[in-house]
Order: structure tokens, then C-alpha cells, then sequence
């Protein structure tokens, strides 16, 4: 019996490699696509009756939650966390190739030293300033990113791009990015806080903690120690037995009325969003009742503080660690306010800087590390994550005719501590004089990234579709920063 014309190829040993290379390389590709299916945007799954569940994350995580901490207006990292000697140097010189340097208010005058003195902190020797005396005793607790750069040199953008990662409005928050991919592990209080500083909103306001295109349930839910959530007080003509009560009966009139409607997904969503608000009726109020902390932590944080300002922003530091500890998704705690003006009541030090700074360091500097400290002694730092950040640096000139320094966002630092990150630990760094960065260069988006990671997700795999687009928090960039990940 004579071969097909199919079966006569495998006689021929040229035909017979080819088909066989033809073959392997098909299954190369099939393993490659399936990878990279694996690794393609995913969405979340939410359940409309409960879409606060917890999630599981892409991977391992490090941390089940995160503090930011936001100091608005920019701070200068050449005056608190990043040592140039050369600019101590070279004080009232020209900043070399840039003697008619033009930024953001103007023309530069000459360089200035740091406005307070550096020195050695902890075992780690880290040069810190005294600007910051008391948080610079966590110098070995914390990993510095010395060459963070930002894409505008404008607060409101500026602001946008560090809360949202994009400098335009419209665009979801990393925290209401974190609770719509791993919703919550507290049942009563909601899975995003933000505290605005006493003295008011960051520049951009709700912009910092909104889900813009995302379910409005994830968008992050502002108050603060001294302005709680309003209207939870039950009546005094009602009795908590009664209002139990009504709570029950109107419970088992939505479940029934849902029964009736299976499938209607937006009615689920509403009873569960209408629940979660009377369990927030009992749970917020005992949460933002500070009363019950020991005399010890009050006085550790300066919540009886003589100044105002600085006795609000500690029960604010007080009121982030009880949200922590009560297992909130994502924090996030502002330090200044633009209803006060230009450098007045937050970090824009532009005219006179000395003397501001003197008034808004103190006001910062205790509570934040009461507030480190006391992550520490409850065991807290040990899966959450904070991250310091403020929306860009300065100049190492002063303006010309003032005694402040101009925007810059080519170089900066911010910090993170805890879960995930190196403790003690440095990684980039801008130039001799602290203009720009150039090594370990990093950009909000890794930035970003970053945090998504140690929580347990990919950056690039966490997606929203809108207007046609896999929407994401890091759009098309960004890299994690391993050389800072524990």
C-alpha cells in the first residue's frame, strides 16, 4: 500500500524538520500567550450586595493597609531630609550654569544652606535636620526616596498627580483604587478615610480621596477628630431598644424586597450601601471617641496642646492609629490647608520661609512620630505601610528679593516605613546641590506601583474599563522600586 502525499512528507527528512520546528514553535507561542493572558488587566470581582467584601490580592502581600501621610503646600526636602554639603559650601553663590535660573513665581537669587543644621540620627548615622528633631529619632526606622521627580510644578496638578497619578481632574485616588480592588476587612466603618487638617483642605480638596470614575463606594470618606461624621446621634425620644428595632424590621423589608427582584444588582447595591451607613451610625462615633485612650497616649501625641492647630492635628494622628487598628483599608491624613493662603497655613514657603516653617514644624513634627511610635508599641507598623509625601521640593536658591524657595519638582523625597519597605534605608538621590534628581530616579508612577505591590497587587494587572480604555492608577508607566522592598 502506497503512502498519501501527507504521509510521504515525514519520509523526507527536510520536510519532516520543518514541520517539527513548525510544531515547537507553536507550542512556544501558546505557553507565551497563555502567560500573557495570565498576566492582562483584570478587573475585580464585586459583589453588588457586598462590595466592600475582602478581596483576595494578585500575590503575596506584605501589608493589609495603608497611612498616608500628606503635607501640603511642598516641603523642602533640602531643609528637613536630604544633606548637600556642597550647598552649605556654597551658600550665596550662583547655582552654577544657571546664574538667571527662572522658575515657577520668577527669577532665582543666589543658593542658600539649609535653613536648619543637620546631623547624624540613629545607628544608621542618616543625615537628618532639626527641622524635624522628634521624627528624626525614627531615622533607622525609615526608607528614604531621595530622587522622587513629579510631572508639574503647580500645586493643584502637583496634588492631583500624588493622590490620583495623573495632573488632570477626573481621575480615581490610590485609595479608592486599593478598596475597589481588595475592599475590606472591617464591616462597620468604611474601607477609605481621609482627615483633613484642622485648618481646613489640601488645595485640590476631595480630589485626593475621590473615585471619580470608579463606584462611588470606593471613594474615600472625610472626616476628622474634631469634625466627625455628622447626624449620628440617635434622638433623644427614641430609645436604643426602638431604634434596634427599626433597624431590624427595615433590615427584613429590603432582604424581602430583594428576594422579589433576584438579579437587580443596583437595588443590591443600594441596600448594602444604606447598611454600611447604619453600621457606620454606631461604629464612627465610638471610633472618633478619643476619650477612652489612656492619659499616657494623650499626652505622648499633644492632643491638650496649648496650640490649637498643633492639638487638632495630633487627635488627628490619634484618630488615624484607632482607624488602623480597626482594620480601614487606607488612610489618609493631611498636614496644611489652603484656605489660609500662600505658605499661612501649609508648606508653600515662598516669601519667608524661616519663619513659617518655625510655626508648621512643630505643629507636624510631634504628632507624626507620637503617631509612628505608637504603630510601633502596638505591632501595627508591622503590616501597614506608610508613606510620607508632600506634591514636590524647592529650590536650593531663594527667590530673588524674598527668603523662600520656588517649586521644583525635578527632585525630591519622600519616605515610607513598615510593612514591605527596608528600615533605615536610603535609595536615589538629587545633585550635589539638590536640584535635580539623578540617581534612582524615580516618578510618582513607580512610586505608586510600589505600594500596589506590597499590598499584593500589580499595578498593571488592576484595571477599570472607561470610555473604551483600561483605565489604571499608573496609566501606561511605572516600575516597582525593589531596591527599597524588604
Amino acid at each position: 500500500m502506497f503512502p498519501t502525499p501527507f504521509g510521504r512528507s515525514f519520509l523526507n527528512r527536510r520536510s519532516f524538520l520543518g514541520d517539527a520546528g513548525n510544531g515547537l514553535a507553536g507550542i512556544a507561542l501558546a505557553a507565551l500567550l497563555a502567560e500573557a493572558a495570565e498576566k492582562s488587566a483584570i478587573a475585580p470581582i464585586i459583589r453588588p450586595d457586598a462590595p466592600l467584601a475582602p478581596r483576595k490580592p494578585h500575590h503575596a502581600a506584605k501589608a493589609k493597609r495603608v497611612l498616608t501621610i500628606f503635607c501640603s503646600g511642598a516641603v523642602s526636602h533640602l531643609d528637613s531630609f536630604d544633606y548637600k554639603p556642597e550647598l552649605v559650601k556654597r551658600d550665596g553663590q550662583p547655582l552654577p550654569g544657571n546664574s538667571k535660573l527662572v522658575t515657577f513665581q520668577g527669577e532665582n537669587g543666589n543658593l542658600t544652606k539649609p535653613l536648619w543644621k543637620y546631623k547624624p540620627r540613629g545607628k544608621s548615622g542618616k543625615m537628618l535636620s532639626d527641622l524635624f528633631p522628634k521624627l528624626a529619632e525614627f531615622a533607622d526606622d525609615l526608607c528614604f526616596l531621595h530622587g522622587m521627580t513629579a510631572k508639574s510644578n503647580t500645586h493643584g496638578p502637583a496634588e492631583n498627580q500624588m493622590s490620583t497619578g495623573f495632573t488632570l481632574d477626573g481621575f480615581p485616588s490610590a485609595g479608592a483604587w486599593v478598596s475597589y480592588a481588595l475592599g475590606s476587612e472591617c464591616a462597620d466603618l468604611p474601607a477609605f478615610v481621609a482627615i483633613p487638617d484642622p485648618r481646613g483642605v489640601p488645595q485640590v480638596g476631595p480630589n485626593n480621596w475621590g473615585s471619580a470614575f470608579l463606584p462611588a463606594v470606593f471613594q474615600g470618606t472625610p472626616f476628622s477628630a474634631d469634625k466627625p461624621l455628622p447626624n449620628l446621634i440617635r434622638p433623644a425620644a427614641i430609645s436604643e431598644t426602638t431604634d434596634r428595632a427599626t433597624r431590624d424590621y427595615l433590615k427584613m423589608l429590603n432582604e424581602e424586597h430583594l428576594k422579589a427582584r433576584p438579579g437587580d444588582t443596583d437595588l443590591a447595591a443600594r441596600i448594602a450601601g444604606h447598611e454600611l451607613a447604619a453600621k457606620m451610625q454606631l461604629k464612627a462615633k465610638e471610633v472618633a471617641d478619643l476619650t477612652k485612650e489612656p492619659k499616657s497616649v494623650h499626652e505622648e501625641y499633644g492632643t491638650g496642646d496649648a496650640d490649637k492647630v498643633k492639638a487638632g492635628f495630633a487627635r488627628n494622628c490619634l484618630l488615624a492609629r484607632r482607624l488602623l487598628e480597626r482594620d480601614v483599608r487606607f488612610v489618609q491624613l493631611f498636614n496644611g490647608s489652603y484656605a489660609m493662603g500662600e505658605g499661612v497655613g501649609n508648606w508653600d514657603g515662598h516669601k519667608a520661609l524661616k519663619d513659617q516653617y518655625s510655626i508648621h514644624a512643630p505643629i507636624f513634627d510631634g504628632p507624626c512620630a507620637a503617631l509612628l511610635h505608637d504603630l510601633k508599641r502596638t505591632g501595627l507598623l508591622k503590616d501597614t505601610l506608610v508613606v510620607w509625601v508632600t506634591e514636590f521640593g524647592r529650590m536650593p536658591t531663594f527667590q530673588k528679593g524674598a527668603s523662600g524657595r520656588d517649586h521644583n519638582p525635578k527632585g525630591f523625597t519622600v519616605w515610607l516605613a513598615g510593612a514591605g519597605v527596608k528600615a533605615g534605608f536610603s535609595h536615589g538621590a538629587t545633585d550635589e546641590f539638590g536640584h535635580a534628581a539623578v540617581e534612582g530616579v524615580s516618578t510618582i508612577y513607580d512610586l505608586h506601583a510600589t505600594i500596589l505591590h506590597i499590598l499584593g497587587l500589580d499595578h498593571e494587572r488592576l484595571t477599570f474599563y472607561h470610555n473604551g480604555i483600561h483605565r489604571r492608577l499608573t496609566d501606561v508607566h511605572g516600575s516597582v522600586i525593589r531596591p527599597i522592598l524588604a
